[in-house]
């Protein structure tokens, strides 16, 4: 069990991997709690906390530093960088914690990691910060909107002018708002459950410290409050339930399934499985789900979460999206095409993406999705049908793509997604296009498109 002292110093060195090694939050966040798990439940929700909000307040934090220190943020040693930002985190959004414990163990961490030389530096910065925060000088709104909203809510100013221009101030607000808001883990309960197992269930999540709650969605979603890893929660190892989002749930519903079919899925980009797991579900062991990816490490997260699952219906195999496979053409019932994406609307659980993305690498995507796009639609039978799908809230990757998709390729329409949607959604999905944003609706950013092939003449 980690002390005090050490849960910052293990703070310090993942925003070291996250920041200046460019490791992935996420992963490098789920697989220290995994570490630790032996550790008290308020320690790991202290490490969980100050390192989430230390990225997702970075850009707010790196201005007040730049304010408060006569050495630029950039010019910082990684090190000191890192632990100021951390520091200053806690100094402005976690009142429970007094200032001085803040600032004595930065100074004390300084020493301890071989910059005692520097301790003054920081000692001074976060003095200064601590005694000044109310009266900090934030941008004007009304002379730079961007740059206010930017600051305000830690969101390249790029982004925040491309929102603003695809969805007008209040929109933007709202997803800027909600980003920031908490996002407890989603889960996906497995619909074959009996009632006696999903109420022991939740009873045995109770007792471990875990509030459930059911979505209002979709009856076998679940959100989890007060857990900060799932691996070693009630459940998991027997394969009650999935981590997966609600917006990503919908895909499965949206699917149509006929359970009277012997179906063939085919999910194109599939790792780390969840979709394809849904899909398998609901064909009740009918049919079949072909779930590939591009890699061996990719596919090998889907056949460990189909064990785990003990879904029967489902082939795994190593492909590239982007090259044909003959004997696949015009075979699928149903084709998923979850592409890959800037995942601008899972920021919220995904905190350094805002940080990795540029104009550029949005470009490079939107090709590679009409790449894949090019070829996978072959794979879809006369009259059946393709979900494209996204985690993302970018109208280039979303509506624009669907649009140039129908006017290359022969999908004669899109269909309807009301009569698969829960009510609250239903007036959304007529068009056959759904785009959930983050602070408006209740999941992460996502979007839906079902369209229909044409039938051969």
């Amino acid at each position: 069990m980690f002390a005090v002292g050490n849960t910052r110093e293990l703070i310090l060195d993942m925003l070291m991997e996250i920041l200046e090694k460019g490791s992935y939050s996420h992963l490098v966040i789920r697989d220290v709690l995994d570490k630790y798990n032996y550790s008290a439940p308020r320690d790991k929700a202290f490490v969980k906390r100050v390192t989430e909000g230390t990225l997702e307040q970075l850009i707010r934090i790196d201005y007040i530093l730049n304010l408060f220190s006569k050495v630029p943020v950039s010019k910082m040693k990684p090190l000191i960088r890192n632990l100021l930002r951390m520091s200053v985190y806690q100094l402005l959004f976690m009142e429970s914690i007094p200032a001085r414990a803040v600032i004595n163990e930065a100074v004390k961490l300084c020493g301890k990691r071989g910059l005692k030389g520097l301790s003054g530096f920081v000692n001074g910065v976060l003095r200064n910060i601590e005694r000044e925060k109310e009266k900090i000088p934030y941008p004007d709104r009304e002379k730079d909107q961007v740059k206010y909203l930017s600051i305000r809510y830690s969101m390249p100013e790029w982004l925040v002018y491309k929102w603003l221009a695809f969805y007008g101030n209040k929109k933007t607000c709202h997803i800027l708002e909600g980003l920031l808001k908490e996002h407890p883990v989603s889960v996906r309960l497995k619909e074959s459950l009996g009632v006696q197992e999903k109420a022991g269930w939740l009873l045995s999540l109770k007792k471990a410290g875990v509030c459930a709650k059911e979505h209002p969605y979709l009856p076998y979603a679940y959100e989890l409050f007060g857990t900060e890893g799932v691996r070693n929660l009630p459940g998991f190892s027997e394969g009650y339930f999935a981590v997966q989002d609600v917006s990503s749930m919908l895909v499965a519903e949206a699917a149509g399934i006929d359970r009277e079919k012997e179906m063939l899925a085919l999910d194109v980009c599939a790792a780390p499985g969840g979709k394809s797991m849904h899909i398998a579900e609901k064909l009740k062991g009918r049919g079949k789900v072909i779930a590939r990816d591009l890699s061996e490490y990719k596919v090998s997260l889907i056949r460990d979460n189909i064990k785990r699952m003990g879904y029967t219906n489902i082939e795994t195999r190593v492909m590239d999206a982007q090259q044909s496979e003959g004997e696949l053409k015009e075979k699928a019932d149903l084709v998923l095409a979850d592409l890959p994406c800037s995942g601008f609307g899972s920021m919220g659980k995904k905190r350094d993406i805002k940080y990795r993305a540029c104009q550029e690498a949005l470009t490079e995507l939107e090709c590679l999705q009409r790449r894949i796009l090019d070829v996978v639609w072959q794979y879809v039978k006369p009259d059946g049908v393709l979900l494209y799908s996204t985690c993302t809230i970018n109208p280039d990757e979303n509506e624009h793509m669907v649009e140039w998709f129908l006017e290359k390729h022969p999908f004669f329409q899109l269909e309807s997604l009301s009569p698969f949607l829960p009510e609250v959604l239903k007036e959304e999905g007529k068009g056959g296009m759904l785009q959930l944003f983050p602070g408006v609706h209740k999941t992460d950013g996502f979007f839906l498109a079902r369209l229909r092939r044409c039938r051969k003449a």
